[in-house]
């Protein structure tokens, strides 16, 4: 592969190392709490590394499929950490299963259930594959959620 950071599933829906920040684009189009649009260009930034989610033409180690990696640092990458969100209404809803669209190569963010060995046993390839198919969908299972003020001036946080 490309050496970068490998991007793993796992089973557990609460694992610490399972948070992703949801960003906009670099130029600042997107503010904390302002709904995501299905269509949206969006950066997926570990919460842990302040890599993003990246892809690129690399083969991934276990499927053949496209890599999928965690890229650059402080939540600062490149064009190819761009993922355009593909949901069925006007906004990503919490319990809507969700697609990731890759805008630099156009695969969809996958998992087929390939297992990486030592010294990540157990832990699942995430991949990039071409065709949508029921191996892409997402869904948020834990995080917080922020609820988007009507008044944009108003904040009741201390």
């Amino acid at each position: 592969g490309s050496g970068q950071q490998s991007v793993t599933g796992v089973e557990a829906s609460d694992d610490a190392n399972s948070y992703w920040r949801i960003r906009g684009r670099s130029d600042g189009s997107c503010q904390r709490g302002t709904p995501v649009k299905c269509g949206q260009a969006i950066r997926l930034t570990h919460v842990n590394t302040g890599k993003n989610l990246h892809t690129h033409h690399f083969p991934s180690p276990l499927s053949n499929n496209q890599e999928v990696s965690a890229f650059g640092d402080d939540g600062e990458g490149d064009d190819l950490d761009i993922w355009i969100v593909q949901c069925s209404g006007t906004y990503w809803e919490r319990e809507d299963a969700v697609r990731f669209k890759h805008v630099g190569t156009e695969v969809f963010l996958s998992i087929t259930g390939e297992q990486y060995g030592h010294p990540i046993r157990g832990q699942r390839e995430v991949h990039g594959m071409p065709a949508a198919n029921h191996h892409n969908y997402w869904k948020a299972m834990e995080g917080v959620f922020i609820k988007p003020s009507m008044d944009p001036a108003k904040h009741d946080e201390l």
